[in-house]
């Protein structure tokens, strides 16, 4: 069970996410573990779309008050602009596109295209609430598909290579 709630709180972490999540569970089941993969996938999407609606409704808000604080500022800054950036990017790319340039943003699992950036992009563009969750979760979907599969991959080698010889 333990490992379960690990795999639902780091698909909640900026930056990891689900991406993080998924190379977890495959990795714990490597070693030994038992943990069910569907069971996995359903949390670390869940773990990663917890925080959307309060990232789009929210972030935008307390990043701009705290951009100019003594102590936060700094990073509160390096997030409107990371945020800022991705939108822009997003925007120049899609044109009327956007909710699949959004999905695919998400989707394709690289360091900052994650759904934290993808929502905070939204936000920032002003893109409708609804679509911009459906979007970000459509492209979870997409990254956690991947991230099984490279995970797989990667980690069934690494087994192959250490695996006790019959």
């Amino acid at each position: 069970m333990l490992h379960y709630i690990i795999v639902f709180l780091i698909s909640m972490v900026p930056l990891i996410e689900l991406r993080g999540a998924i190379p977890y569970a495959v990795g714990v089941n490597n070693l030994g573990g038992n943990m069910n993969m569907v069971v996995v996938y359903i949390l670390a999407i869940i773990g990663n779309m917890l925080p959307v609606p309060f990232i789009y409704l929210f972030a935008r808000k307390i990043l701009e008050w705290g951009k100019d604080k003594k102590f936060i500022g700094k990073f509160f800054t390096f997030c409107l602009e990371k945020g800022e950036k991705g939108g822009k990017k997003l925007q120049a790319k899609a044109g009327r596109g956007l909710f699949v340039a959004l999905m695919l943003f998400v989707g394709i699992p690289l360091p900052g295209t994650g759904a934290w950036t993808g929502t905070l992009a939204a936000s920032m563009l002003d893109m409708d609430f609804k679509k911009s969750v459906i979007a970000v979760m459509l492209g979870v979907i997409i990254a956690g598909v991947i991230m099984g599969l490279a995970s797989m991959g990667v980690f069934g080698a690494i087994g192959a290579i250490f695996a006790p010889k019959a």
